[in-house]
């Protein structure tokens, strides 16, 4: 008799189906559960699971071996409404490698992660995994298997040589970074096996400098090799090793970077901040904002504040921009110079600003692409209205022109202190969105004037917004799904409409 815990009650099910199958003779138990695997192959499938996991070490791991086949197997392209009952078989045949684990069979657990992880690798290829069901079961057989290795010890050299071919020739990051992940299995002898294979791959890699960023690299073992090299670099614990391996391509600004932090995080800060400074000379223009960043740290760390103002600003002056306006206020401020530093920066955005309209001006309308908006003062408005100059953006927006955008900003800070500019934007943009031939703007036309509904009453203009909606409405009497969407905000009071009695005079 099955036995339950003190909160759990029969069901009416199992007051009736639990004498009943205790009552049943074996052969017609075994008769009853044969005949419901041929109907349900998924229970066919659990029960194959089980009685292959009960059965001696050979017969057992053949069975397995099936087991795992059939679970995996495609037929074709895996569609996405199949992935979920492909997944749900594969997270069988985990639950039952769980289990050898912990019935003290590890080995044959890690034989069948290794076999059932190279059959996902191939149902990728033919399968939409959109929802990332079958990747993750590879992190969770890759799991699996690390845990069998540590139950199981098997032989670290053979495992080692597994590992690191399937990490050079696999095209789904299975087993990436095992150096490091393994290092406590692997121990001495692996993960001197591992290196004496890596360093092999590692010799035919050509080193790269910065002159080489434009290069392709048609050896695509590169990306793989190097993963490779800095995890042993990471199991051994060598930094410098580490180093060595990332400053064999240092064609970007960004290798100088992973070079730097590595050697601050290891406490070696004057080589930090030697791989940042080669990497900006290296790099002069155009370079990774997050490396400028971390120089102009490592400068300020020291007290360096000039050489660390003189960093960002090469980045703000490359392409003033509201980002930039703000990291660079950043930094003045951490060396208290933003008094000195404000004016130039607004200086070279004016600046900016007026050789990018003049370019405009200076090029016919063909030649700009059609994506492109034309030069305004976008970002000067946005600067200014970050900084709470509300009427400097006014006076700059009505000079220079604004983006769609930046004006409804500026409206929205500005109806406290200037609600007719306000009104006035919005009342423009109302009239330019009837202009788009798209109904989904409708909704943005309601939301606009329900903001200027909210706007006028505060002014106590409530009539001229009626009349004003009122001939917005019947303007637009011809597009019946704004008139919807108009209605239903109730945003006037419609006149009732006469209803007409059949057979009725007229008074």
């Amino acid at each position: 008799m099955t036995t339950r815990g003190a909160d759990e009650r029969p069901t009416p099910e199992t007051r009736i189906h639990e004498p009943f199958l205790e009552g049943l003779a074996r052969d017609a138990l075994i008769e009853l559960i044969t005949s419901e695997m041929e109907r349900d192959e998924d229970l066919a499938a659990r029960v194959r699971l089980r009685a292959a996991a009960a059965a001696s070490a050979g017969e057992g791991i053949r069975a397995l071996e099936q087991a795992v086949d059939r679970a995996t197997q495609i037929r074709g392209i895996l569609h996405y409404r199949d992935v979920a009952a492909f997944a749900g078989g594969a997270d069988d045949v985990a639950d039952t490698l769980e289990g050898l684990i912990r019935d003290g069979r590890a080995g044959m657990a890690i034989d069948l992660a290794e076999r059932t992880l190279h059959r996902l690798e191939q149902a990728l290829e033919e399968a939409d995994d959109s929802d990332g069901l079958i990747g993750d079961l590879l992190d969770r057989f890759q799991t699996l298997h690390l845990d069998a290795c540590r139950a199981a010890r098997p032989d670290p050299v053979a495992l080692a040589e597994r590992l690191f071919r399937w990490e050079l020739d696999g095209d789904w990051d299975v087993f990436r970074g095992a150096a490091q992940r393994y290092a406590d299995v692997l121990g001495e002898a692996g993960l001197a096996t591992y290196r004496r294979l890596a360093e092999a791959e590692w010799a035919r890699i050509p080193a790269r400098a910065p002159e080489d960023e434009d290069v392709t690299d048609e050896d695509d073992d590169r990306f793989s090799v190097t993963s490779m090299m800095e995890s042993l670099a990471q199991a051994f614990g060598d930094v410098d090793m580490e180093i060595a391996v990332l400053s064999r391509d240092l064609s970007s600004a960004y290798d100088f970077l992973r070079l730097a932090q590595l050697c601050r995080d290891a406490g070696r800060g004057d080589e930090a901040l030697d791989w940042a400074e080669r990497g900006v000379r290296a790099f002069p223009s155009r370079t990774d904002v997050r490396l400028r960043e971390f120089l102009a740290d490592e400068y300020l760390r020291r007290s360096r504040g000039q050489e660390a103002m003189a960093v960002i600003w090469a980045e703000y002056s490359e392409g003033p921009a509201p980002e930039r306006y703000r990291l660079l206020k950043g930094y003045a401020d951490r060396t208290g110079a933003w008094a000195s530093w404000r004016p130039r920066a607004l200086e070279e955005l004016r600046r900016s600003i007026d050789q990018a309209m003049a370019t405009d001006r200076a090029r016919a309308r063909s030649a700009r692409y059609r994506w492109e908006e034309p030069a305004d003062g976008s970002r000067l408005v946005e600067i200014l209205l970050w900084e709470g100059h509300v009427d400097d953006a006014w006076t700059e927006a009505r000079r220079l022109g604004c983006r769609r955008g930046t004006w409804l900003a500026l409206a929205h800070r500005s109806e406290e202190a200037r609600p007719d500019d306000a009104l006035a934007v919005y009342r423009q943009e109302v009239a330019a969105l009837f202009g788009v031939t798209d109904k989904r703007v409708y909704a943005e036309v309601v939301a606009l004037l329900r903001r200027i509904r909210a706007l006028m009453a505060r002014l106590g203009l409530e009539a001229d917004f009626a009349a004003y909606a009122a001939e917005v409405r019947a303007a637009n009497a011809r597009r019946p799904a704004f008139l919807a969407l108009f209605d239903a905000a109730r945003l006037i009071e419609r006149p009732p409409q006469l209803r007409v009695v059949k057979g009725a005079r007229p008074s």
